[in-house]
């Protein structure tokens, strides 16, 4: 009677376990096939990549940009890179407002190599922008038709160029301003985040963008986003959405308050007590000369207002390389007798308390960057930045020209001026001390793309940064494919779980016994 029962049940067993052997091998497909559909059914698209063009016509050169980013992620923040930058031989396009033709043809040379970076297919579709900044402000003031006539010269080139001629401006310095914030806090990637960067940023009490400060030949900027804006100086507020955030922007722009036009307003305030035609000047090095043509120097609207006459035609300077005698002549610049607002910076300009971060690119890191003075990530103290540009000051010209002869005398002559302006607008202009020093952050570079105003310029123009968050994947392709991994391992533990249930090892079974 028990044998019977004994053979029937070993092809049941038998059976079972082929049942098992089927499912598990079909099953290990399945994970198979999970996890490499999920490997290429969620891989990225073939490139497909845009271009654009932006020139910088700046007070004392012009620069040429050329970004690109994959059309499918115009959206997205971040993948907007600076490929190729191209700085134009020759002087601003302000300079040519006695040869105004002559400013059109002086790109020539950058747009043909912009045009050997961009291929040939996608010339027609590039955009190319122009934005003048304060050297042409300053020239439509002194000449508004040759300001008019330099404007149509650069507009007859560019669009002669096999580009896709958006305009040629002058933008006002709060879109300087603006522009310039956008950029470096859309390269940071401050506008979007998402995942922990998100939380992370939640978890911050400062804010979370970072302020900018921008400084060029013949005006200076300064932008931050602020919390204690008040309706004092409506002028001077921007308000932004990007990304479905509200952002509330403080910024202002000082015409004449670049370091070249910072050094002429000296020139011209210590031109009204001189006695004869020699000046001795703390900010030139010991043993440098200089010589001035009186007739000149009035005719700019930054210097016109200090006219006077003058028994010389021109004036012979003489450096003395005096680091404190220099602040004290420079801190004369800021006006801070007089404010009609609960705080200023000078002039009678409304500035609310500092806050955050400060990115301080163009010439805030040239200068500060030749006198070794951007070390990152951390950033030197404030005695330390005094004492290296006073020991540079006091070094007798003739040491300094050997030893950075490879720098144009001019450049070379000025950085002590320069880096002494710096720290008497940051200190005296803007209110930054000794303890929120640190918080300013001398950029170049961003990645691969100069910080600067003309990337948030193309930026806006081609409505790359919306005003609301775009709808996207919820996941990453990492994290997807991450994901199924798991999954996939976690159905293969269940069914080997249960064939273990099911189909117990000899081991396990003497072990029962």
């Amino acid at each position: 009677m028990d044998e019977p029962k004994v053979t029937g049940t070993k092809p049941k067993m038998s059976s079972t376990r082929t049942i098992l052997l089927i499912l598990g091998f079909l099953s290990t497909l399945a994970v198979i096939a999970l996890i490499a559909v999920a490997v290429t059914q969620n891989q990225p698209l073939p490139k497909n990549i845009k271009y654009g063009i932006v020139l910088d016509a700046g007070s004392s050169h012009t620069n040429l940009y050329v970004y690109e980013w994959p059309a499918e992620k115009e959206n997205d923040t971040g993948v907007v890179k600076q490929v190729e930058v191209c700085k134009v031989e020759g002087p601003g396009i302000s300079g040519y407002s006695h040869a105004t033709e002559k400013a059109g043809p002086s790109l020539a040379q950058c747009l043909q190599q912009a045009k050997e970076v961009i291929p040939s297919a996608q010339h027609k579709e590039t955009p190319v922008y122009l934005g003048a900044t304060a050297g042409m402000r300053l020239l439509r003031l002194q000449n508004e038709s040759a300001a008019d006539k330099v404007l149509s010269s650069v507009g007859n080139t560019l669009r002669s160029a096999p580009f896709n001629f958006q305009g040629a401006r002058i933008i006002t310095g709060q879109e300087e301003g603006a522009y310039g914030w956008i950029t470096i806090n859309y390269l940071l990637g401050n506008f979007k985040q998402s995942g922990w960067k998100k939380l992370l940023h939640s978890l911050k009490s400062l804010s979370e963008t970072s302020g900018a400060l921008d400084l060029g030949g013949a005006s200076t900027q300064i932008t931050f986003e602020s919390k204690d804006l008040t309706s004092e100086s409506p002028e001077n507020q921007l308000y932004f959405r990007l990304y479905g955030k509200d952002y509330q922007v403080y910024t202002h722009s000082f015409l004449c308050y670049g370091k070249d036009q910072a050094l002429q307003q000296k020139l011209a305030r210590d031109l009204q007590t001189v006695e004869n035609s020699n000046l001795f000047d703390p900010c030139f090095h010991k043993g440098y000369e200089r010589t001035i043509n009186i007739s000149d120097f009035f005719k700019n609207p930054c210097t016109s207002d200090k006219k006077k006459q003058l028994p010389f035609s021109q004036l012979y300077i003489k450096g003395e390389g005096d680091y404190q005698k220099c602040r004290e002549s420079i801190q004369k610049l800021f006006n801070k007798s007089n404010c009609p607002y609960s705080s200023c910076s000078f002039n009678g300009i409304y500035l609310p308390p500092l806050q955050g971060d400060f990115g301080a690119f163009s010439a805030f890191y040239f200068v500060m960057n030749f006198l070794n003075l951007t070390s990152e990530p951390n950033p030197l103290a404030l005695n330390k930045v005094i004492s290296t540009i006073e020991s540079f000051c006091a070094r007798p010209w003739q040491e300094v020209k050997t030893a950075y002869h490879h720098i144009k005398e001019k450049y070379l002559s000025e950085y002590c001026f320069s880096g002494a302006y710096i720290l008497s607008l940051l200190e005296n202009g803007y209110g930054f001390t000794e303890d929120n020093w640190q918080m300013i952050h001398f950029l170049g570079k961003i990645g691969s793309s100069d910080a600067g105003w003309t990337l948030g310029y193309m930026l806006n123009l081609t409505n790359m940064i919306p005003a609301e968050q775009p709808a996207g994947p919820p996941l990453s392709h990492g994290s997807y494919v991450g994901l199924m991994v798991l999954c996939s391992l976690v159905l293969v533990s269940v069914l080997l779980f249960a064939w273990l249930l099911f189909h117990k090892p000899k081991c396990l079974q003497k072990g029962i016994v």
